[in-house]
């Protein structure tokens, strides 16, 4: 029976979240300050140790290095606010296992503990470094982050489509690579595809495969990526870039599990689940007649969004750092954080790249950085240059492009143009002559 220390100086919570645990057969006990903590730590051994960052006395840090004086086995996972991610960030570069944001829930906290359990007093305490084939999803603590990390543990162990929306470089491969690897398939192979890197006269070869002899250059037989995806997961990257023909041949495949090489005489099945992802609306892709209606809604299913990390800045720290720590590795330099005024540029910047774009950054800082803290002066200046504000518009100015848009669509007709502006004939003419406009004589009203 594992043994946890719940530190944390809310009763009813310790309580609350005490009760649970032993429910689940863990064995648990509970102090209210760091004092507490460390005479639990001298009278016996523990397994996991959860700490709020923040207690009366002193902090999560000091819980963390009186863990490691007294009982180094233990992992350690912090509780914190959202304001104290930048110090749990820093508790997990000296050694602590996780944290989770308040407020808790119990089946993540539950996760983090089964987790702490797997691994060895020895292991890293920091996730792998990221790679092409398992890259490590940070889900974020952000309120729009939890959003979309609870509907990825929803979807990710069923067999339903997903279509994943969101700008460029907003990490929309590494939510499908984290819905693969959570799923029963995460045993089999995930392959990604770029549809608009595909010429479209080779699509359906590299989709569908093709046997030898099929067209001019098939020398061989060939295998497509829904053969290879076979007991795994398809992931169509820009989806909206298909043609219309390999959108009908996708859909029958949708449809009836099965594909046919071309040139091919016999169906074979397949067993894969597709993922698709673009920053186009495809909806409105639909309504212009670009993409077909009856895929659209095959592929979505379950429909998420990757949020623009200007729509989630309480997580640009934990990315920041995330990227620094990989960047210094690559690079082999011993960067080790930001100053205070390079994360409030981080904060204030829009980030039009995303976490694409914050990634290149980071990684070139740390290439240049002298020192151990990357500064405003290893940033690009478009990051902390305030640009020129655009021509100020008067409300007067607005209300002539107004008038003059309506009496164009109404083709000068100044009663219905009056109608549209909710104003009366007279009020009209009163503007119409203030502004300067002069429709058509010939098209006044009868």
């Amino acid at each position: 029976m594992a043994r946890v220390l719940i530190v944390d100086d809310d009763t009813t919570f310790c309580i609350m979240l005490r009760t649970w645990l032993e429910k689940r057969k863990f064995q648990v006990d509970s102090a209210f300050s760091h004092a507490e903590a460390v005479e639990a730590l001298k009278r016996g051994r523990y397994d996991v140790v959860l700490t709020d960052l923040r207690l009366p006395d002193r902090d999560g840090i000091d819980v963390l290095r009186s863990v490691k004086e007294l009982s180094r086995d233990a992992r350690v996972i912090l509780m914190t606010g959202y304001a104290d991610i930048q110090t749990a960030v820093t508790a997990m570069k000296l050694g602590a296992f996780d944290y989770v944001a308040k407020p808790v829930i119990p089946d993540e906290i539950l996760k983090l503990l089964r987790d702490a359990l797997k691994t060895t007093p020895d292991a890293p305490p920091e996730p792998p470094p990221a790679s092409p084939a398992r890259p490590f999803y940070l889900k974020g603590v952000s309120e729009v982050a939890a959003k979309l990390y609870d509907h990825l543990r929803l979807v990710a162990p069923t067999t339903l489509t997903v279509l994943i929306s969101g700008e460029s470089g907003t990490g929309k491969e590494y939510i499908a690579r984290h819905l693969h690897e959570a799923s029963p398939r995460a045993a089999g192979p995930f392959v990604a595809v770029d549809c608009g890197a595909i010429p479209r006269e080779l699509a359906g070869s590299e989709f569908f495969g093709h046997v030898k002899g099929s067209f001019t250059g098939a020398i061989s037989d060939k295998e497509g990526y829904f053969s290879i995806a076979s007991g795994g997961t398809i992931f169509l990257d820009e989806v909206g870039n298909l043609s219309r023909d390999v959108q009908v041949q996708l859909l029958r495949v949708l449809e009836e599990r099965r594909v046919r090489p071309i040139g091919g005489q016999k169906d074979a099945p397949v067993d894969v689940r597709v993922i698709s992802a673009t920053n186009e609306n495809l909806k409105e892709a639909v309504d212009r007649g670009r993409f077909r209606e009856d895929l659209y809604h095959r592929l979505n299913e379950f429909a998420l969004v990757a949020p623009p990390l200007r729509e989630r800045k309480e997580d640009i720290p934990l990315f920041a750092n995330h990227f620094l720590d990989r960047s210094a590795a690559d690079l082999g330099r011993n960067v080790t954080g930001f100053d205070p005024a390079a994360l409030r540029i981080f904060q204030a910047y829009r980030w039009p790249g995303n976490l694409r774009e914050m990634r290149n950054v980071i990684k070139r800082a740390a290439l240049l950085c002298p020192g151990n803290f990357i500064t405003r002066d290893q940033l690009p200046p478009e990051l902390w240059q305030t640009p020129p504000p655009p021509p100020a518009t008067t409300r007067r100015e607005m209300e002539r492009e107004l008038i003059m848009k309506v009496m164009a669509r109404c083709n000068n007709n100044k009663t219905e143009a009056a109608r549209v502006l909710q104003v009366d004939r007279k009020t009209l003419y009163s503007k119409l002559k203030s502004y300067g406009i002069e429709p058509d004589a010939g098209d006044d009203d009868a």
